[in-house]
């Protein structure tokens, strides 16, 4: 604008730039503009910094204990997705109540109103816990109310709900879950609260809203569920003070989500007797060994190019699979459709499944039945040779806890005293594996 709107002079506007809060001082930034210059930072010799282990808060609900690392931190920061209605305020409602007994807790809505709220509680049985509730989306005001309550834990459900007074942008906006976010991650690492943030999830899954909200957090964890099922896995994607990748499963009832103690019992559909085109992986998620069937249906295809079909692991992963299958197994799929489905809705994300999905291919096109009891693992190489994968002692003892009385792994993940029970053949090969499951 080159024009004084009100005396109507023309180029009599001048610049005047407001000086910053917080900036760090450099020579050349504060002679140009000495209203930027500020004080020098502290800085400690990384010899003198303590190492001591962070105390937690238990959330009295082992599963979330687990995917969290032991607990929630002090001061940490907690990002938790998921679809609508899959139990992310459910299980935030039933955590905050139970931290409540011990902890003072805030539960900070800005979708539902309190009475909504507390039916919830009733209908989960907590309503009798000493939890703080409040109803608003403006961050100003919850912590302005947080700063006068002192709460260990802060829940806000949802971040794309609340807005910021300093912002003219309407609430959800990127602008606005990015300095909302802000505010409360500054306050939560100022004060040691544990705060734990519910965002929502766009059509493909993702958390929607700037990414760099979950580089802001400390942790940030995922609900998954397949449509229709009454699990709930709970996965940790990002975590600072934990595995990534780590874990958690839990069932929703009528009184909401119950832990699952023995997810492998679960997952695992012990046939009366061997059936073709089913393979028994021992996956491991996190720290976890997870007992999982791979399923297999191979059929004539009548279309000019087959289908290849993957339910919970990667499409372009079973196609190369096939390919190795064909170039070091010596069998061709070229004219048949290959469909791949993980039981009970779980993805493999490892590469541990390699050969439980081949074999299981094969029994489909053999219409043999793999051995009874019997597991495997390993990852597969261009080559054809098995490589090793980590923790092959765990999955191992996983697998005999549970009755499995025979395991074909990699070689170098054969244990050197074995396992009670367990007769474990360790292979190099792919055509090794083969022998070994399809000799009888």
């Amino acid at each position: 604008m080159g024009q004084c709107p009100e005396c109507g002079e023309w180029n009599t506007l001048e610049e005047h730039i407001e000086p910053a809060r917080n900036v760090a001082a450099n020579p050349v930034t504060a002679a140009r503009s000495p209203g930027l210059a500020a004080s020098a930072g502290e800085v400690s010799a990384l010899a003198e910094v303590s190492t001591a282990p962070e105390p937690r808060l238990s959330t009295s609900v082992d599963e979330l204990d687990r995917v969290l690392g032991g607990g929630l931190v002090p001061g940490s920061v907690v990002l938790i997705g998921g679809d609508p209605g899959i139990g992310k305020s459910t299980l935030l409602l039933q955590t905050l109540a139970a931290l409540s007994r011990h902890y003072p807790s805030l539960y900070a809505t800005g979708e539902e109103s309190l009475q909504q709220v507390a039916l919830r509680a009733r209908r989960l049985g907590v309503a009798d816990a000493p939890l703080q509730l409040m109803a608003e989306t403006s961050v100003e005001t919850i912590l302005a109310t947080a700063q006068q309550l002192r709460p260990e834990a802060l829940v806000i459900d949802s971040i794309q709900t609340v807005h910021s007074a300093a912002l003219s942008s309407a609430p959800g906006s990127v602008s606005q879950v990015r300095d909302s976010a802000a505010q409360l991650v500054r306050w939560a690492k100022e004060t040691g609260t544990a705060l734990i943030l519910v965002g929502h999830v766009t059509k493909e899954g993702a958390i929607a809203g700037p990414r760099v909200l979950e580089h802001m957090v400390d942790t940030v964890l995922y609900f998954e569920s397949d449509q229709g099922s009454r699990y709930r896995l709970l996965r940790a994607v990002k975590n600072r003070f934990g595995a990534a990748n780590e874990l958690g499963l839990f069932a929703m009832t009528e009184d909401g989500l119950r832990q699952v103690r023995n997810p492998s019992a679960i997952f695992l559909s012990r046939h009366e007797c061997a059936v073709s085109g089913s393979a028994i992986v021992v996956s491991r998620e996190g720290s976890r060994p997870l007992l999982l069937e791979v399923q297999a249906l191979v059929a004539d295809s009548s279309l000019a190019q087959p289908r290849r079909v993957a339910v919970g692991i990667e499409q372009s992963r079973l196609s190369l699979l096939l390919a190795v299958l064909q170039r070091h197994g010596g069998v061709v799929t070229a004219g048949e459709d290959v469909f791949i489905n993980v039981v009970g809705g779980v993805r493999i994300h490892e590469t541990a499944g390699d050969l439980p999905v081949l074999a299981a291919v094969l029994s489909s096109m053999r219409n043999r039945p793999l051995p009874m009891n019997s597991v495997l693992f390993g990852e597969l190489g261009l080559a054809g040779e098995v490589r090793p994968v980590p923790g092959g002692e765990e999955r191992l003892a996983e697998a005999a806890k549970h009755g499995f009385t025979l395991a074909v792994v990699p070689e170098k993940n054969a244990p050197r005293k074995g396992i009670k029970g367990m007769e474990i053949h360790p292979v190099r090969r792919l055509e090794q594996a083969f022998e070994v499951l399809f000799s009888n």
